[in-house]
């Protein structure tokens, strides 16, 4: 039985020859420095990975010896030619990958080697310096192909003539090539369901008609404009990514379609029926001239029809974030019942309007950041706006406050970004609110908060009374501490993450040490003299404490419960001195904790900025005498003056000792009576 069992190991695991792993059918000749296929492979092999090699000929004998294969890849070779009669032996084969090697240099001739693979299912000639002529050939005799990646060559334009016969095509990669035209190349392909047209240099797309499309990505493109084909048919696209283009105008979509995902960020696209001083241009109209050989077409689309005449009702994901939208025709929202992911940052947006009009009752995330909003409007009455909104971002803005109860009928948000904005928190019930503020109090379940970069000027008043605030970020509020710190009583069973970068805090200022719940702390950017003690008894997992003003950290800090805790340590930028050093060594030696910022860690000796794990000796040697105990120094300098005293009084005792004698016996010696 052993040695049947070592035998059968053996013939499963054992290096073939020119170094190949084998595993079960499948062999792995990656980055072998090969020239050639190896002939003494095993004859059962399925799937054959000859990538990262120098071959450059498949001869007509190179795959005889392996008929069951159904997988090769030979990507990242040199090759160049395939012999016509390369695969005769291996028919079945199903996977082909001869991404990014020369093909360009013969096409014709690996052309008929392709066409004797009658069951290929799947293409990749990405990275071979081909033209769509030479793609045309290549992929002329392939009915049975289902996907095909011409990706990363250089094809310019596409007709009719590029693909045909390609009847069961199912995927198309056409990304990262120079197309600057498409003319009618697709028509023959009704079961594509994938088409990716990214990088390249379209552009518009115009009179757009494949309805059996799932997927259709052309970003970073030059587009102008997208219009579909003016039907009543369905179309079953799924995703659109218009996205890195240069968009004027919201794509004219398919009336009827599956819509769920359209993405055009980064465009330039407005809407022109408001302007902003004020204009209207509701009956607006723009014509697009299309020229079609010697034809030429000129069609009026009166913008705001068209848009209602798309069907966006099953939108699920719309971005639309970089560009220039000022504001959202009437009703843009309504329609889209559907929608959860809604993302409008990074555009000219002065004000936003919600109503129970337009209620987007499935709506998850909105992200309204990095615009110019002074207002968000939202009539707030007995029906719910936004009651599934879990994650609202409307950071970057100049909004002074938040329209009163907004966050009574969002009840599920969980996420609200403020930061960047001139906002102040509501103070408790019944003290002065003259001044505008957003309200927060009893939101439960809100968790976490951003106020970073505010102007908060304290947090008296108990804002966070009633929430269940996980994560905290007051960064770059250099008046937030100022007050009473008794907002942190509201937080302590719940906190968990709390920045207080930049805050002006000062050593003493606040006590950490009821936050029993919190694992993250940053306190850069502060004026830390000396290491709060109130931390120590904290079980943090991440502590920053960079760019502030610590000599140094307490000498057991690796034995405390923080130190013993701590997994990860930010130290850098501070002016620790160099001869008091024990607390780095214990960090070092510390089990589990990392010091990412370990090597920007610096100490100061006089001027000089050095690493605190190679110090000179000359250095070690200062502060030798430096950290000696003063006592121990004071004795070792009063003992040779002591000795040398006390041997002068020896001597000088010795010397006179027989005067003294007599001259005590002279004064004191009287004769007694026995």
């Amino acid at each position: 039985l052993a040695a049947g069992w070592g035998t059968g190991t053996d013939a499963a695991w054992a290096p073939s020859p020119g170094g190949c792993e084998l595993v079960q059918s499948i062999m792995d000749c990656t980055g072998r420095r090969l020239s050639s296929i190896p002939g003494n492979l095993r004859g059962d092999t399925e799937e054959l990975f000859l990538d990262d090699n120098t071959i450059q000929v498949l001869g007509n004998a190179s795959l005889l010896l392996y008929p069951r294969l159904w997988h090769l890849s030979l990507t990242r070779n040199r090759l160049e030619l395939i012999e016509p009669g390369a695969f005769l032996s291996s028919r079945g084969l199903q996977v082909l990958s001869l991404a990014d090697n020369l093909l360009f240099t013969n096409c014709s001739l690996t052309a008929a080697a392709l066409s004797a693979l009658p069951a290929l299912r799947m293409l990749d000639l990405a990275g071979n310096q081909l033209t769509e002529d030479m793609v045309s050939v290549l992929v002329s005799n392939l009915p049975s192909l289902e996907s095909l990646s011409v990706a990363r060559n250089i094809i310019m334009r596409l007709d009719s003539s590029t693909f045909t016969n390609l009847t069961q095509l199912l995927e198309l990669n056409l990304e990262k090539n120079y197309i600057f035209e498409i003319d009618n190349a697709f028509e023959g392909l009704r079961r594509l369901q994938r088409l990716n047209i990214a990088y390249n240099y379209l552009p518009c797309l115009v009179g757009f008609d494949l309805t059996k499309l799932r997927v259709l990505n052309v970003s970073n493109n030059i587009i102008e404009w997208f219009l579909a084909l003016e039907s009543d048919d369905l179309f079953e696209l799924e995703v659109l990514d218009l996205s890195h283009n240069r968009l004027l105008f919201f794509p004219v979509l398919p009336r009827r379609s599956r819509l769920h995902s359209l993405l055009l960020q980064d465009n330039r696209m407005s809407f022109y029926q408001r302007l902003p001083n004020g204009t209207s241009l509701a009956n607006v109209t723009v014509q697009f001239l299309i020229v079609d050989g010697n034809s030429t077409n000129t069609t009026t689309v009166k913008l705001w029809d068209e848009l209602c005449h798309s069907n966006l009702s099953s939108l699920s994901l719309l971005d639309m974030s970089q560009n220039q939208v000022w504001g959202l025709p009437d009703d843009f929202l309504a329609q889209m019942h559907s929608l959860t992911h809604l993302k409008l940052n990074q555009n000219c947006l002065e004000t936003f309007h919600l109503s129970e009009e337009d209620p987007l009752a499935m709506l998850t995330e909105l992200d309204l950041s990095q615009n110019q909003l002074v207002e968000l409007g939202v009539k707030v009455g007995v029906g719910d706006i936004l009651p599934n909104l879990q994650l609202f971002n409307l950071s970057t803005n100049r909004l002074q406050a938040l329209p009163p109860g907004i966050f009574t009928h969002t009840r599920k948000i969980t996420t609200l970004d403020l930061s960047r904005n001139r906002v102040d928190l509501c103070p408790q019930p019944g003290e002065a609110e003259s001044l505008p503020c957003v309200d927060i109090r009893g939101v439960e379940t809100l968790t976490h908060l951003s106020l970073a970069g505010c102007g908060l000027q304290g947090l008296g008043g108990r804002p966070f009374q009633g929430t269940s605030l996980m994560h905290l970020d007051l960064s770059d509020n250099r008046q937030a501490l100022s007050g009473d710190p008794g907002w942190l009583q509201d937080l302590v069973l719940t906190l968990r993450v709390l920045s207080l970068r930049n805050t002006s805090l000062s050593s003493t200022s606040m006590d950490f040490s009821a936050l029993n719940s919190l694992v993250r702390l940053d306190l850069s950017g502060n004026s830390l003299a000396a290491f709060p003690a109130s931390l120590s008894t904290l079980r943090l997992r991440s502590l920053d404490l960079r760019d502030n003003c610590l000599p140094a950290l307490p000498p057991d800090v690796a034995r405390v419960p923080l130190g013993r805790s701590l997994r990860e340590l930010y130290l850098s930028r501070n002016p620790y001195n160099c001869c008091t050093l024990g607390w780095w060594d214990a960090l070092q030696q510390a089990e589990g904790l990392r010091v990412p910022d370990g090597r920007e860690v610096t100490c100061r000796h006089g001027s000089r900025a050095l690493s605190p794990g190679a110090l000179p000796e000359p250095v070690l040697h200062s502060c030798r005498w430096q950290t000696a105990d003063l006592a121990l120094l004071y004795l070792v300098l009063a003992l040779p003056t002591c000795l040398t005293l006390l041997v002068a009084f020896v001597v000088v005792f010795l010397m006179l000792k027989e005067k003294l004698l007599k001259m005590v016996k002279t004064r004191c010696g009287v004769s007694s009576p026995y």
